[in-house]
């Protein structure tokens, strides 16, 4: 009876220690904060505050403002708030580090290699791009290593909250952007995937260009753009008359390129290579035929294809950071454009027409040089995209010896809105495979058969809008 009385007793005492312990547990459970809005905790990073929230399906969508040193050598010296975007899609998933090296858009857009991992993607505006631009503007503080620096402490802010993998991306200046971010912090991103960047190493040497205009495309089509190109400057006083009249309408002035003439010529002699920028083989179907076109037609397709208010003050004002950008260290082009003979009075402008005077300019040379080598010598689990028939290919990026895991592609056919998508299917396979493991997100099959790998996140029309924006004609 004892042992019968003993034993039941131990029971209700561990019964009861059981529930002592459960409610102990609820209690601590209860206890426990739940986990803070993902706004809470952007806003929660210092210098971080919210311009506004977009909705969008699936997404949190946020424009914010960051503060940043106006010199990351001398952070005390001012600070600038600088634009950036987040579409949130979930910690748990990859992120992807954006940039056009221009102004954002405050649209939600999603780049290839996010749709490809399904991930986050955070699209920083480039300094200097208003409203990102420091008040008083000292332009000695635009150059690469300030924008990497930017990127960095972007980066370094976000990586506490999307902690997997991050991959920085963009395409033309956005992809020589996310080059020289890789090669000034090597060891933020665990790959990049780089769209039609130029490599203007050696400034003074332009000859690649020259020889790509000479076998672009068909003779046939090459032809027929230099003939309309050579009429709308045998036409120039009538055309040019057309243009005065334009420019009144809209009023556009020409202070910062001097005249009227110099910008009228800067939109002729951009016809040819804006064409095979970012229209097709097939598009040369929609050229007049110079010698019978009418004064009208030669003026709607140079509008069309290159803009006349493209060097109007009006519309280089935009563009004013990359133009001093191109002048002081990225590099422009020369292209000798022979067929013109002495009808060009002009030559190709350099960019320091199309930067106010009140702007000194000096150029570095060491600065692609430097880019270049680094890039040859130690890329590593890099991606370059390039179009067969786009301008700014003919000075790619290439890889020595020394690089890891790294590759340059090319899509033919394909203009400056090149991408992955567009590559042949072998390249297209491993190129998809390799942003899906650089992001970790590869499915198990994927390293052994590349062909399987395909992007993960549904299409969506308005989210991925891959063909590229119009950008100035100087002209990444």
């Amino acid at each position: 009876m004892r042992k019968t009385l003993g034993w039941l007793l131990s029971l209700v005492v561990l019964i009861g220690t059981m529930g002592a312990a459960g409610s102990t547990a609820q209690a601590a459970t209860a206890a426990q904060p739940a986990a803070a809005d993902i706004k809470d905790q952007i806003l929660g990073i210092p210098g971080m505050s919210l311009i506004e929230e977009k909705p969008y399906p699936g997404y949190r969508f946020f424009v914010l403002n960051y503060e940043q040193p106006v010199d990351h050598r001398q952070p005390w010296k001012g600070t600038f708030k600088q634009r950036l975007t987040l579409l949130h899609k979930d910690v748990s998933r990859p992120s992807v580090f954006f940039t056009s090296g221009y102004n954002v858009n405050t649209n939600p857009r999603r780049s290839e290699p996010t749709t490809i991992i399904d991930g986050n993607q955070v699209s920083m505006e480039y300094r200097f791009f208003t409203p990102s631009r420091p008040d008083p503007a000292n332009w000695a503080h635009l150059d690469i290593w300030q924008a990497a620096s930017d990127q960095h402490r972007i980066f370094t802010a976000l990586k506490k909250i999307y902690k997997k993998n991050w991959l920085s991306t963009g395409g033309s200046k956005g992809g020589m952007t996310a080059t020289y971010y890789e090669r000034f912090y090597p060891r933020d991103m665990d790959g990049v995937v780089a769209y039609v960047a130029p490599n203007d190493v050696v400034n003074k040497e332009d000859s690649a260009y020259d020889r790509f205009f000479a076998k672009v495309g068909t003779k046939e089509c090459r032809d027929k753009l230099n003939a309309v190109q050579r009429e709308a400057l045998v036409r120039r006083e009538p055309l040019e008359a057309k243009y005065a009249v334009a420019a009144a309408e809209n009023g556009w002035t020409f202070t910062t390129v001097g005249n009227l003439d110099k910008a009228y010529e800067a939109v002729v002699l951009d016809y040819v290579w804006a064409f095979w920028q970012y229209s097709l083989l097939a598009d040369c179907a929609s050229i007049p035929t110079a010698a019978t076109a009418t004064d009208q037609e030669i003026w709607d397709t140079i509008d069309a294809i290159s803009g006349f208010s493209a060097y109007a003050d009006q519309g280089l004002e935009t563009y004013t950071p990359y133009y001093y950008q191109a002048g002081t260290q990225l590099g422009s082009p020369d292209i000798k454009q022979p067929h013109l003979g002495n009808l060009s009075r002009y030559g190709y402008q350099p960019p320091r027409n199309f930067v106010p005077r009140d702007i000194p300019m000096t150029f570095q040379p060491g600065a692609m040089a430097d880019v270049d080598r680094w890039v040859r010598d130690n890329a590593n689990q890099m991606l370059f995209v390039y179009g067969q028939n786009d301008p700014w290919g003919a000075e790619p990026f290439r890889l020595g010896y020394g690089v890891r895991d790294s590759y340059v592609m090319t899509a033919p056919g394909a203009n400056h809105g090149a991408n992955v998508a567009k590559l042949l299917d072998g390249e297209k396979a491993l190129a998809t495979a390799k942003i899906l493991q650089w992001a970790g997100v590869a499915p198990a099959a994927a390293p052994a058969d590349a062909g399987r790998a395909a992007p993960l996140a549904a299409p969506d029309a308005q989210l991925d809008q891959h063909e590229p924006e119009r950008e100035p004609q100087l002209r990444r």
